[in-house]
């Protein structure tokens, strides 16, 4: 590896530690917004978040790509569909905190992986290796006994690790190939209407805490575009640079991150057998962990080996045997 490559990777290695660590704060962070509710607070993200982008899109003249988007309807749809998923993803993430089961979330997000791979086998139809298969058993073992364990199914953790599953999925089955600022500006817009008819419902039941709860607030909730872009911008950023076994690694921070704060920051109770179910999980993970690394290192065995036969073809060529 060369010194500029080197470099790279460590940058992108910093960048993705970054983004995974804000995520992880956003319970801290979504608490300070306190006393609005879940649903004014998932309206405000959406509409700041779309005055960033768009203001983004302005100073830098990036603008000619909505016309295109506009003209194309299954581009369109599939980016329309991607907003109400992530928008629903919020609004749960959102009431997740704001009613103390940060917990809950962080599993949401630990199952996120296992719901990717066994949506991959249900409806893309594609064949899981060995440790795959395991990991997924593992996981349906921990869904299980967690749902025993609750008396209910983890309806918080499942709708999360759901909801953007199939958000993932469907970005990657639609190809829907914006840039992270121009996916967010799209997603955003899509939802807008929905956001605005909660602000003003909000204001017409006198609900709304915009006004009336100081400065600081009000600033906060404009905040929250910011943090909806930052985060999402330094992984861009990391994606590009690192492997996406090192992506799939740093990804885990988050929701253990949350798990702590939950525990250690915000007084949440969780009970000796549900760590079992945790910890299920957390195998279940590590299998598919194991399994990604093993297969990026085949994967870079085999494109040295083919760079090395190309190397010694082209040396034959060269170098013709004496007659």
């Amino acid at each position: 590896m060369t010194d500029e490559a080197e470099r790279r990777r460590q940058h992108g290695t910093t960048y993705g530690f970054l983004a995974y660590l804000l995520w992880g704060a956003f319970p801290l962070y979504f608490a300070t917004l306190r006393p609005a509710g879940p649903w004014e607070i998932v309206a405000h993200r959406i509409v700041w978040t779309l005055v960033l982008c768009l203001a983004v899109l302005l100073i830098t003249r990036d603008l000619r790509w909505m016309v295109d988007l506009a003209r194309s309807p299954r581009r369109l749809g599939g980016v329309m569909l991607a907003g109400l998923l992530i928008a629903a993803n919020w609004g749960i993430y959102t009431y997740a905190v704001l009613t103390g089961h940060v917990t809950e979330a962080a599993l949401g997000y630990f199952l996120n992986p296992l719901v990717t791979v066994a949506l991959g086998v249900v409806i893309l139809r594609e064949r899981l290796r060995r440790l795959q298969w395991i990991a997924v058993a593992i996981g349906a073992v921990a869904a299980v006994y967690l749902t025993v364990d609750y008396g209910s199914p983890p309806w918080i953790s499942l709708a999360l690790a759901c909801s953007f599953a199939t958000y993932s999925l469907l970005k990657n089955r639609l190809g829907v190939s914006l840039s992270p600022l121009r996916s967010l500006m799209g997603e955003t817009a899509t939802v807008l209407p929905l956001a605005l008819l909660i602000l003003w419902w909000l204001d017409r039941s006198d609900a709304t805490t915009w006004v009336g709860h100081g400065g600081l607030h009000t600033v906060l909730l404009m905040s929250t575009g910011i943090a909806t872009a930052v985060p999402l911008l330094l992984f861009a950023a990391a994606a590009s640079r690192v492997p996406l076994s090192t992506i799939g690694l740093l990804q885990f921070l988050t929701p253990f991150l949350q798990l702590m704060t939950g525990v250690l920051l915000l007084g949440e109770t969780v009970p000796a057998s549900r760590w079992v179910g945790f910890a299920l999980v957390w195998l279940a993970l590590v299998v598919l962990s194991a399994d990604m690394v093993r297969q990026v290192r085949r994967s870079r065995r085999a494109r040295r080996a083919r760079a090395m036969d190309a190397q010694d073809e082209r040396s034959d060529l060269a170098d013709p045997a004496p007659c």
